[in-house]
């Protein structure tokens, strides 16, 4: 395959790459970093993925390895943020209940243990099929499907406010 073509089909799933990696990192910033370093990776290796399967799986499963990776560096260097910081970027919506809601979400998505939130994220937010969101996390499906599970019933939990009910299905 031509490398312009290669090129734009990596930029054809930047939007999806970007959102998904805002949705793990919870800040803008270190999505951006998180994207680039995704797509230098994956124009480093290009060889590997050699224009079989799906592009977009092998991308997701790129960032998620280099994410992995920033999470674990970050640990070790007790660096690691403990809160969810929003700033406006001046793109709230015109409706401001619309904007509350998305801001619940995002924090009852941080309330959740990592292998639930990713769960959520690949197959609720970016609709991934099971076997595809399984593949990115490298699990296997009935796994990726009790995660998913756990997960949306911590976040039912949440949403209605059962404190009790949250803390039993997130430490699951």
């Amino acid at each position: 395959m031509p490398d312009d073509t290669f090129r734009w089909m990596l930029t054809c799933e930047t939007p999806r790459l970007r959102r998904f990696a805002t949705a793990l990192t919870g800040d803008a910033e270190r999505a951006d970093d998180l994207v680039q370093d995704t797509l230098e990776r994956a124009l480093r290796k290009r060889r590997l993925w050699a224009g079989t399967g799906s592009m977009r799986s092998w991308l997701f499963k790129l960032l998620y390895r280099v994410h992995l990776n920033q999470r674990s560096r970050a640990r070790t260097e007790a660096s690691a943020l403990t809160a969810v910081e929003y700033r406006d970027t001046g793109s709230m919506p015109a409706n401001q209940d619309s904007h509350v809601e998305v801001l619940n979400v995002s924090v009852a998505l941080r309330a959740l243990p990592a292998e639930q939130r990713d769960a959520v994220l690949l197959v609720g937010l970016e609709g991934m099929a099971y076997d595809e969101a399984a593949d990115v996390l490298g699990v296997r499906v009935g796994t990726l499907k009790s995660r998913l599970y756990r997960g949306r019933e911590a976040l039912w939990a949440i949403r209605r406010g059962d404190v009790a009910a949250t803390q039993t299905k997130v430490r699951s």
